[in-house]
């Protein structure tokens, strides 16, 4: 807790965040808070603001800071164009359930309502409902409410299902002189215990069960909580999914991992989960992605006995009944279950490790039948595989939206945070541009909690790339390091996939004219490289880890053998949804 005798309403503001344990504010810098950036200058020995290029990578980055430390992530943008970029980020914070606070500098008090300069009703934009971007935006109109403010919208950011609330400053109230006021402390997350009645009925569906499965995902979880996790599935020996890009909720090298539950899902993993008895869903929504569509279980009751645990109530029974439907934070529902005691003898140990035969298969190289390196094209399976064989266990892998991704979600096997730490840093919502900025952000924040900090990997296509590349200057002259792999097809992949699906040989507006990545990234300060062939990546991947500075590997594709899989993903994927 601080006091303070007199200062400007910024430096108050600042010192609220210094309260609340913020080390770093991610920002793209306005006239409308100049105060505030005065207060981050007052206070540079306990706070960062770290300049970005472009607010959208601000807010990716802000939302990267918060899934790594479990803190909310600190965001300042500027009014109307400032906070209409940044709400990309805001949006993937919402749909990820990432806790974030964004400040939005404001037109002045006496100029409100009269469409001033780059004036947005803030409330109406950001539209705090379980349709909107944001869980609440509030305004502050009185300095002397700052800490309330501040205090409340970390909480509210945290608690339940955690996601952003945006805070809009008047320009003119930042300047205010306030006496004799105290930042509030910081207030730890409230944790939702699971009933104990709700957790006899679990115990029970579940002995009852045969084929039973669980899909982990979603928000919340601790290195504690997925430590619960495995402890609860060991005892019980179950298959553990883990939901659409949370794939280190659970470790991939477990003899009882089923794999993931998402964009191409395994079919045999699909399977598994429609000829499942008994779902355990902790921590996801069971949204659009994870269930393929809304197709993977019936609705609005699936036809397992379905018991859903989430930390929001809103959540529950929202689109699937559950036969049981539990309110807890995912720390103490990890911690309940794995106190349930487990009978000596389970009648689905050969069903687990089945789940876990059809995953291993899924992920060997030749199940793709494709040999791209023989025709001297470069063979990805083998470049995940050398990212598997050189990457640190703890390292962070970033990505964003794009076929590219798939690659990684497929081959690449986190041990994640059961071993220790989150490795995955990837939006729900099928945002673009994000990998890059969550990378950066990864690797300041790594390196501020001591060290030299992890290895950043980050892998991006080129329509990606180009979203948020500009953020590069924000890592150099930050320090930052990251590895990125950039696959280079000329197209916007996904749209081309779906075009080649829906209207063949009808490709509009899906070529790319791209620049030369690799000197693009010389250009920023990285050092750049392009390679064409698959046995040129490992040497290049051990130089980039040996360097100082960050790195870009272009890796040039041919686009006919890049569409030509992606279409017949995209048909099976179609067969799979229809139950063909």
């Amino acid at each position: 807790m601080s006091t303070s005798s007199s200062q400007m309403a910024g430096h108050l503001l600042v010192d609220c965040l210094v309260a609340q344990g913020v080390t770093h504010a991610f920002g793209v810098p306005g006239e409308s808070y100049l105060a505030v950036l005065d207060g981050f200058h007052a206070r540079r020995d306990a706070i960062e603001f770290v300049t970005c290029r472009q607010e959208g990578g601000a807010a990716y980055m802000a939302d990267a800071h918060a899934r790594l430390t479990g803190k909310p992530g600190v965001c300042f943008v500027t009014r109307g164009p400032g906070a209409t970029n940044a709400s990309i980020g805001i949006h993937t914070a919402f749909q990820d359930s990432t806790p974030l606070v964004l400040f939005v500098g404001d037109v002045a008090t006496d100029t409100r309502d009269r469409e001033a300069f780059q004036e947005v009703d803030f409330a109406s934009f950001f539209g705090p409902s379980t349709k909107g971007m944001a869980k609440r935006v509030e305004r502050i109109d009185d300095a002397k409410r700052i800490p309330e403010y501040v205090a409340r919208a970390f909480a509210m950011a945290m608690n339940g299902r955690p996601g952003p609330v945006v805070v809009v400053l008047p320009e003119d109230m930042l300047t205010h002189t306030v006496q004799g006021l105290q930042a509030l402390p910081a207030a730890p997350a409230v944790e939702a215990w699971s009933d104990p009645g709700a957790l006899r009925d679990l115990r029970t569906l579940l002995l009852n069960s045969e084929r039973p499965m669980v899909l982990a995902g979603g928000s919340g979880w601790t290195v504690q909580s997925a430590q619960a996790l495995q402890r609860f599935a060991e005892n019980w020996k179950l298959p553990v999914a883990n939901t659409f890009r949370a794939q280190d909720t659970f470790d991939n090298h477990h003899p009882q991992y089923a794999g993931d539950v998402g964009i191409a899902i395994n079919p045999k993993l699909a399977a598994r989960i429609k000829a499942s008895d008994f779902l355990l869903v902790i921590g996801s929504r069971l949204g659009e992605m994870t269930t393929s569509g809304y197709t993977l279980l019936d609705l609005p009751r699936p036809a397992q006995k379905l018991v859903h645990i989430h930390a929001s109530a809103e959540e529950l029974n929202r689109v699937y009944r559950a036969d049981l439907a539990i309110n807890a934070t995912m720390n103490a529902a990890a911690r309940s279950l794995e106190v349930l005691t487990a009978p000596p003898v389970l009648a689905w140990e050969d069903w687990t490790a089945a789940c876990n035969a059809d995953y291993l298969a899924n992920i060997a190289p030749q199940s793709l039948g494709l040999q791209d390196s023989e025709r001297g094209l470069v063979d990805m399976p083998s470049v995940v595989a050398c990212l598997q064989k050189h990457l640190p266990t703890d390292a962070v892998l970033t990505n964003g939206a794009g076929n590219f991704a798939s690659w990684m979600h497929r081959y690449f096997k986190h041990h994640g945070l059961a071993k220790g730490h989150r490795t995955q840093l990837a939006p729900t919502n099928g945002a673009m541009g994000y990998g890059v900025p969550a990378g950066i952000a990864a690797s300041i924040v790594t390196r501020q909690q001591g060290g030299a900090g992890r290895v950043v990997f980050t892998i991006a296509g080129d329509g990606d790339f180009l979203m948020n590349g500009q953020e590069l200057a924000t890592a150099v002259q930050y320090g930052a390091k990251t590895i990125i792999v950039l696959l280079n097809n000329g197209m916007y992949g996904t749209i081309r996939m779906h075009q080649e699906r829906e209207f063949p040989q009808h490709n509009t507006g899906s070529r790319l004219h791209n620049p030369d990545f690799a000197r693009l990234a010389q250009a920023y300060g990285y050092a750049g490289v392009r390679i064409t062939r698959t046995e040129a990546f490992e040497p290049e991947l051990l130089a980039a880890l040996a360097r100082e500075e960050g790195t870009l590997i272009e890796i040039m594709l041919d686009p006919d053998v890049i569409t030509t899989r992606a279409t017949l993903s995209a048909i099976t994927q179609t067969a799979l949804a229809k139950g063909s």
